[in-house]
């Protein structure tokens, strides 16, 4: 073989090489981009939504409610990704001291949002608000005391001195341990002003239609609550409406150790259109 010739052979080889390698990498780029498989709950809870959720002061039916609850009183931990293998916080951020509630959005669009609350134990989110808002709650993990209130209609706060305060009924004051039924509150109905408290370390899923904005007047407010005993003309609320509790709520703001951490959220992801 000529010198020329040897050149060109070298070289075509050398294209050869290159060629394969790509394809390889092609191949090893391809694998590491296929996306963890959804879980079907994960992915039918979703496709629930967006059939449940259809914007501001929209209310879904009873019989659309009581489905969506259906797939998540199904919905399991690992349906989200929660397991041994996966790390939800970063070791690097943690906080010193008693830890704080973290919390993960799965997904968000204007109409819903799907989201993780991480509670260590005695872990406390405050007296807070949904205002406008449906939300369905799945305990996944642990055991945790709600406290819940609606407001009165109308409002009977002529007694209390303090006008800033607003009456407000007691719908739940209970201890909740997974697994367990998923609870909803409506707009003015069912515990929208509610407190939480982990006995054990626990995850919950909520799924809130719309979320919370600002821009949208849909901002949370916090409150702390007062026992009440009496109504404005000094009959017992007890004998006014046997088995009722009620208490005066007050805003506030959040007190600082109540801060949430935001954490990325590394579960499973969901997808919006599906061929």
């Amino acid at each position: 073989m000529t010198e020329t010739g040897l050149v060109e052979h070298r070289r075509k080889v050398v294209r050869h090489v290159k060629k394969v390698i790509g394809k390889k990498r092609c191949r090893r780029n391809a694998k590491r981009a296929e996306p963890a498989a959804v879980p079907a709950e994960l992915q039918k809870l979703f496709a629930s939504c967006r059939d449940v959720f259809k914007g501001p002061g929209a209310v879904a039916p009873p019989d659309v409610v009581q489905a969506l609850c259906r797939i998540l009183d199904c919905m399991k931990p690992e349906d989200v990704g929660l397991s041994k293998d996966l790390i939800f916080f970063n070791p690097s951020g943690a906080v010193k001291g008693n830890p704080r509630v973290s919390y993960t959005t799965i997904y968000t669009c204007q109409n819903f949002s799907l989201c993780l609350f991480f509670l260590p134990a005695n872990g406390v989110i405050p007296l807070h608000n949904h205002p406008g808002m449906t939300v369905f709650s799945k305990l996944l993990l642990g055991s945790m005391h709600i406290k819940a209130y609606d407001w009165v209609d109308p409002v009977l706060n002529s007694s209390d001195p303090c006008s800033h305060r607003r009456l407000a009924r007691l719908k739940a004051n209970r201890v909740f341990t997974a697994p367990c039924c998923t609870t909803v509150l409506y707009p003015s109905a069912g515990g929208n002003i509610h407190a939480l408290t982990a006995i054990t370390p626990c995850v919950v899923l909520d799924v809130l239609g719309p979320p919370y904005s600002k821009q949208e007047d849909r901002d949370c407010t916090y409150y702390t609550d007062i026992p009440c005993a009496k109504l404005s003309n000094g009959v017992t609320l007890i004998e006014k409406e046997e088995g009722e509790c009620y208490g005066w709520l007050e805003e506030t703001e959040l007190p600082e150790e109540s801060q949430m951490n935001i954490i990325e959220y590394l579960g499973p992801q969901i997808i919006e259109t599906m061929s």
